[in-house]
């Protein structure tokens, strides 16, 4: 019996990509048996306002961020999906024949219960969580409660880096240096197009 491929997910609004969601896929890529790791970028995402820059944009700046690592992909699933972009929808479109693992930060952990169809991501996808700053890693009793065998949460080690999309156009709409965040042609092409003005 051949054993089953294992693939990373990363999803997010990606609005712009930064340093810390590639050493995610990195740190999960180092600590776990995963074949390579998938970057998942939100349509519409629904806890969020609409989005500023448009999917194309944040597509473009993805693949330049993940140029040079040749286990970084990217999935465009939930971009070409229509209406909000619920995470639900996209376990129930994964290849059932590929173990997924779901990458997140305790942020995301900590609101998980709030997600629709939760118990059913559990039970498709293995968790996988690295801490972020001022975020407790401590599971929510009704994640406990829900765990299924085999789909067990995983917590990797992870460097916390105090770094978020939201403080990165924050510094771009206030002209102040980013270099330490984003990719530098990352950089370069949010100038180039004139985002986060």
């Amino acid at each position: 019996m051949t054993s089953r491929p294992k693939v990373g997910l990363l999803g997010g609004s990606f609005n712009p990509i930064h340093k810390a969601h590639i050493k995610l896929a990195l740190s999960a890529l180092e600590q776990l048996p995963l074949a390579h790791v998938e970057l998942l970028p939100a349509g519409q995402p629904w806890q969020k306002d609409n989005l500023s820059v448009s999917a194309e944009h944040r597509l473009a700046m993805l693949k330049i961020a993940a140029e040079g690592h040749p286990k970084i992909f990217f999935n465009t699933m939930e971009i070409e999906r229509d209406g909000p972009t619920y995470t639900i929808d996209t376990v129930r479109q994964l290849d059932p024949a590929i173990d997924y693992y779901w990458l997140m930060g305790t942020d995301q952990l900590q609101n998980f219960t709030t997600w629709n169809g939760w118990q059913e991501i559990m039970q498709t996808l293995t968790l996988v969580v690295a801490k972020r700053p001022d975020y407790s890693s401590e599971i929510p009793a009704e994640m406990l409660a829900a765990q299924v065998i085999g789909k067990e949460i995983i917590q990797i080690d992870f460097d916390e880096i105090d770094i978020s999309s939201t403080e990165v156009r924050q510094r771009l709409r206030n002209h102040q240096d980013v270099s330490d965040y984003i990719h530098p042609e990352v950089l370069r092409y949010i100038k180039e197009h004139q985002l986060y003005q």
